[in-house]
């Protein structure tokens, strides 16, 4: 395994990163918004709290995962460029582990948002009859 191995997984991390960064501040507004919202204590509201709270969660740990991932595949490229194969090896192999963690809890996340689009549009067809 040479150096340019770790390095095609560089731009992929930073862009994984740059979605989850959206994903978060969206999140951050969504909540925002509920808290200066007038029905706060709206049964819609109360119903979407536990899954926001999840989805915090969830985000968080998808970002450091994702971040350590980058630092692993990071030191996987410094322990190549000493000619040291095997760790070098290895620390390809957890960034890529890392890696993969961070995506299923992404798309664990990704599974509670649309739950959470659901019980609106429940509310919406509920509110029109």
């Amino acid at each position: 395994m040479n150096l340019t191995t770790p390095a095609l997984l560089f731009p992929a991390i930073s862009l994984l990163l740059l979605a989850y960064t959206n994903r978060f501040l969206t999140l951050a507004q969504v909540v925002r918004q509920l808290g200066a919202s007038a029905d706060r204590g709206a049964e819609l509201v109360q119903r979407q709290l536990p899954g926001l709270k999840r989805r915090i969660a969830l985000t968080q740990y998808m970002q450091g995962f994702g971040v350590f991932s980058f630092l692993l595949c990071a030191l996987s490229m410094f322990a190549l460029f000493l000619d040291a194969q095997v760790p070098g090896k290895l620390l390809f192999g957890a960034s890529i582990l890392t890696l993969a963690l961070s995506l299923v809890l992404s798309l664990v996340e990704v599974l509670i948002s649309t739950e959470a689009l659901s019980v609106v549009v429940k509310d919406l067809e509920a509110a029109g009859k």
